[in-house]
């Protein structure tokens, strides 16, 4: 039976690559929001190398202490989680998930030797997130939901705010298990309101779906929607798919007809690439945007046929019809623009050569060598992983090994290893950002945010308080005193 499993992540900070979880909650329902099961709700305790970021524990109320009594380890922690997720016809699904949740679960996958990916796309498997429909929805067909606006006058999406405007049960908000039957039922209210609409969105979580929507080639715009275009243009526009990316299969490179592609005539692929992350008040003299605009066929993107974008929904995303479709003949007549793009997003290859194992998830794909190894290991005991040797051909495992154990066995370390994982653990901690011996260290550096934080919110210092005693511990611990 294909099913839908909704979840959710707390994390103790906002990086899925440094920042570790804190609470996973998933419910299964069937295609009609039908609960499946039980629903999965687990607490991961805070290994010793992992600093709880404040405005974290503020936004979820859970203190270290708590989440170390009642949690588990990060092995137990994501083998729960792989479980759920991997079973066969599953799609998995949440809240803003493409860009957060499900980077968690590669990073935590990654780090705990599962395939990062397989659960994605094995055994009929998929993976979508609704935000996008929700913008979809407010750009194209607003009518039937309450868009709850911010101070400022801009629409939100918060997923609290969407809730509390429709009157739908979501009684704890950034609880990971509430915030996933909040999700189920903003899901139903859009499947209610606009079933078309919802089917369509669904549907492009298969990428060949995706794929055959862009038509690439065909010299056609569609009606893309995505947060990167702002809200002042109800994150919508019409783009002209230009070429496949030359390294990454899944990735169309895109132009967005908003604005004219004059830079992409007159300058060189250097020049472009070096401007195109460049704030639009730092652009030089005549040049607007850098109008490129890259979709990911495996990340359920939001592409449409351009017939929406009728005179009402024009005006809604401040689109000029005739200005966009003279850029499309621009674009069009340029020859040798397809193979310039591809050369600019290759342009600015980025050194990996510094940086930490466990944030090189993208560095390459795990050689198929080290899997039948890989697979070893979440099932094996501490004896087993201390007494066996692991050739592995990637250098970034045997980085991810020890700290593995290190982390979910510490007392199967020899007296070296130890010595070894406290090493690694101060260089974190007690270092700084930076490296130099001048800055403030990272665990120093909390400290002093708490202490900021008690003064502005002294309605949550008793959160606050148990923080930085767990931080001054952790400094007293790692310090050797």
């Amino acid at each position: 039976m294909d099913t839908l499993y909704w979840h959710d992540y707390e994390t103790w900070g906002i990086n899925p690559a440094e920042d570790m979880p804190s609470q996973f909650a998933g419910v299964r329902t069937d295609n009609d929001f039908n609960i499946v099961g039980e629903p999965l709700n687990i607490l991961c305790r805070p290994a010793l190398d992992v600093i709880p970021h404040a405005e974290a524990c503020l936004v979820t109320g859970m203190t270290p202490q708590q989440v170390d009594q009642q949690g588990v380890s990060e092995r137990d922690f994501f083998a729960a989680i792989h479980a759920e997720l991997a079973q066969p016809n599953t799609c998995s699904v949440g809240y803003n998930s493409l860009r957060f949740d499900d980077e968690v679960t590669r990073y935590g996958l990654y780090r705990n030797f599962y395939d990062p990916y397989g659960r994605e796309w094995q055994n009929g498997n998929t993976r979508w997130d609704i935000i996008d429909m929700l913008r979809l929805c407010y750009a194209v067909r607003p009518e039937g939901i309450n868009w709850p606006q911010r101070d400022d006058g801009v629409v939100s999406f918060r997923l609290e705010q969407l809730t509390e405007a429709n009157g739908l049960s979501h009684e704890a908000a950034h609880d990971a298990l509430s915030d996933v039957y909040a999700t189920i039922a903003v899901a139903k209210l859009i499947k209610d309101t606009h079933p078309q609409l919802f089917d369509h969105v669904f549907s492009l979580r298969q990428k060949q779906k995706a794929q055959e929507a862009l038509a690439l080639g065909s010299g056609k715009p569609v009606l893309h929607i995505s947060s990167r275009f702002g809200s002042e243009f109800c994150c919508g526009s019409l783009v002209l798919p230009i070429a496949q990316h030359p390294k990454n299969k899944n990735e169309i490179i895109c132009v967005d007809l908003r604005y004219s592609p004059k830079p992409l005539f007159d300058l060189d692929a250097q020049q472009i690439a070096d401007l195109l992350f460049t704030r639009v008040a730092d652009l030089p003299a005549g040049i607007d945007r850098i109008p490129l605009k890259s979709i990911h066929i495996n990340r359920c993107p939001i592409v449409l046929t351009p017939k929406l974008v009728d005179d009402k929904v024009a005006a809604r995303l401040s689109l000029d019809w005739p200005s966009c479709e003279a850029h499309r003949k621009q674009l069009l007549a340029f020859s040798g623009l397809a193979k310039k793009l591809q050369a600019v997003v290759t342009a600015n290859a980025f050194d990996n050569s510094d940086r930490d194992a466990e944030a090189l998830l993208y560095d390459g794909f795990i050689p198929n060598r080290d899997k039948p190894l890989m697979q070893k290991i979440p099932t094996a005991d501490a004896a087993t992983l201390a007494g066996s040797v692991f050739p592995f051909e990637d250098a970034r495992l045997p980085d991810l090994l020890f700290r593995y154990r290190a982390r979910n066995f510490p007392d199967s370390l020899t007296a070296d290893e130890r010595e070894e994982w406290l090493h690694f653990c101060r260089d974190k901690c007690l270092s700084s950002e930076s490296g130099s011996l001048d800055d403030m260290s990272r665990l120093d550096k909390e400290l002093e945010n708490i202490d900021s934080l008690l003064i502005s919110k002294p309605e949550s210092s008793d959160v606050l308080n148990d923080l930085a005693d767990f931080l001054k511990q952790k400094k007293k611990l790692l310090a050797g005193g």
